[in-house]
């Protein structure tokens, strides 16, 4: 019989011939076919599968750009419009405040020449009845001197000659002088 011998535990590894599989040139030719047969099968799911996906996300997506683009427009165009009624609006207002403002002008300036004439009016009715009182007064006093004028006339010639005067021939003598 043959001996046996006592089999021991060791911690070395059990030696591999060949190095790195894929390294391994007998083996190139399966990898090859398993390569050629893995890109063909993702292709294929790629191009029937995910192809599609994508290209609807993308459609669906510059679909959704181009109707927010399209609502911006008009939301711009509304905005514009609403800026040119309320220009228009305000364009308004002030002709209707600028024609409110000319008529009050206009209004008050009438009322001013209204007033003003009652004015000159009434200072022209005063000024004729001021004319009239100093003209009176003028008048009063004229015949205040004359009378006093004839009184002291008449005085003089009597004490410097002792003769009576009358009244009618001192006035007379006054005028004449």
């Amino acid at each position: 019989m043959a001996e046996e011998t006592p089999h021991t535990a060791t911690t070395e590894a059990p030696k591999q011939e060949g190095g790195f599989p894929p390294f391994d040139t007998t083996t190139f030719p399966s990898q090859f076919f398993w390569l050629a047969i893995t890109f063909a099968f993702l292709f294929t799911v790629t191009w029937r599968v995910a192809g599609p996906r994508i290209k609807g996300a993308i459609t669906n997506r510059r679909g959704v750009i181009n109707g927010a683009i399209a609502e911006a427009g008009k939301a711009r165009a509304d905005a514009e419009a609403a800026q040119a009624g309320y220009e228009a609006a305000l364009a308004g207002a002030r002709t209707r405040a600028n024609a409110l403002a000319e008529d009050t002008r206009a209004k008050l300036n009438a009322q001013i020449a209204k007033a003003k004439a009652e004015a000159d009016a009434k200072a022209h009715d005063a000024m004729a009845a001021a004319d009239a009182r100093i003209s009176a007064t003028r008048d009063s006093a004229k015949a205040a001197v004359t009378a006093a004028a004839r009184d002291a006339a008449i005085a003089i010639v009597e004490r410097l000659t002792g003769d009576k005067v009358s009244a009618e021939d001192a006035a007379k003598a006054l005028e004449n002088a």
